[in-house]
């Protein structure tokens, strides 16, 4: 630790000297042309002064954090597990280091051979069952907040969720816990800390698309107007989070983030579908207390097939979307330029990336 610091304020030191250096020679020259070379050269200091350290870089979220962080400049390290397809657009100018999140050793090494200025997190279970969301979205995640406060690293910025302020399902109690430990990390001085809680990504909200291209109806609980959620654009969230770097306003706090929407009903945003699809509505509306019926016979035999249990949790996570509120009010807590409609009209003409857990009956595209 020691050393690490040592390095680091030699390394400091040099870039003072270099920026004096600039500052004294444009001074005697006072020249328009020096004062454009002084701009670059701040600019290009304060890009190599900057390590940012993204892990679950191959999640949803996490590809965009790494492209929007080399576009602002940072030296930006892709962590990503063996196996893991790190060979797209998203990470061009990004550096790829394969280490383990699960495997505190791996992970440990990894952070104090690249010693970051900035780790970000955008680790996330995928399927929000009870082993897996305390494997990664706590304990993998508590590794790498080990490991950044072993390696002296500044900041560690987290991406959480906006639903854990209401928790009920297994992977918001796993982020709760993980969130007090940074906290408390972040409270006894030892790193500083964002902790960054989005609404709902689009890809959330964009699930039946394909289907009613294909002439389907639009499948929504009740009357489709139970609860209210404006979602973000994924490239806004990515903006967000990076600028939680140098906004000290962001520093050591929660921060609860939508898009610039008004909050849409599940059946506004069906009725949006298809009006950009120029198609006539049609909707299938589901008992809420459908839902209840399958997790209470789904949790009576899952005290015997761990399996089943995870399906009820599952069902659990499903009802939980359908009635909870995912919306943010207050204009402090709204970024982001791209609109859900702008979004829709985009994937009308584009398509959308698929993804199993949200593209409903719809399949790969080819």
């Amino acid at each position: 630790k020691s050393i690490n610091k040592i390095m680091k304020y030699i390394i400091n030191q040099i870039i003072l000297i270099i920026v004096n250096i600039i500052l004294i020679d444009c001074f005697i020259l006072k020249s328009s042309k020096c004062n454009i070379n002084l701009h670059k050269s701040l600019l290009n200091l304060n890009m190599l002064a900057d390590r940012v350290v993204v892990v679950g870089a191959t999640g949803y979220i996490g590809k965009y954090v790494v492209r929007e962080s080399v576009r602002q400049g940072y030296d930006t390290i892709a962590i990503v597990r063996e196996g893991s397809d790190a060979n797209t657009d998203y990470f061009k100018g990004a550096n790829i280091i394969r280490a383990d999140v699960t495997n505190i050793n791996s992970i440990n090494s990894a952070i104090k051979e690249l010693n970051p200025n900035v780790i970000i997190s955008c680790l996330a279970s995928r399927s929000g069952i009870k082993s897996d969301s305390y494997q990664i979205d706590y304990q993998a995640t508590l590794n790498c907040l080990n490991a950044a406060i072993d390696a002296n690293t500044n900041q560690f910025i987290l991406l959480s969720a906006f639903c854990v302020r209401k928790p009920l399902l297994e992977f918001q109690k796993a982020k709760l816990q993980f969130e007090a430990a940074l906290i408390d990390s972040g409270n006894n001085n030892k790193i500083k800390y964002s902790i960054v809680r989005p609404t709902a990504f689009f890809k959330s909200v964009s699930g039946q698309l394909e289907l009613l291209q294909q002439g389907w109806p639009f499948v929504m609980f009740e009357d489709g107007q139970i609860c209210k959620c404006n979602p973000i654009a994924e490239s806004d969230l990515a903006t967000y989070m990076l600028n939680c770097i140098k906004d000290s306003s962001k520093w050591n706090k929660i921060l609860n983030i939508g898009g610039p929407d008004d909050g849409m009903t599940m059946k506004q945003q069906g009725e949006m579908l298809f009006n950009i699809l120029d198609k006539e509505p049609k909707y299938i509306t589901s008992p809420i207390g459908l839902f209840d019926v399958i997790i209470n016979i789904l949790r009576f035999f899952g005290k015997w097939f761990p399996k089943v249990d995870d399906a009820a949790e599952l069902a659990s996570i499903g009802k939980y979307y359908a009635v909870e509120d995912m919306l943010t009010t207050d204009p402090i807590e709204k970024f982001g330029s791209i609109t859900l409609e702008q979004h829709y009209k985009r994937i009308a003409v584009e398509g959308q990336e698929y993804d199993p857990y949200t593209t409903m009956l719809a399949g790969k595209k080819k």
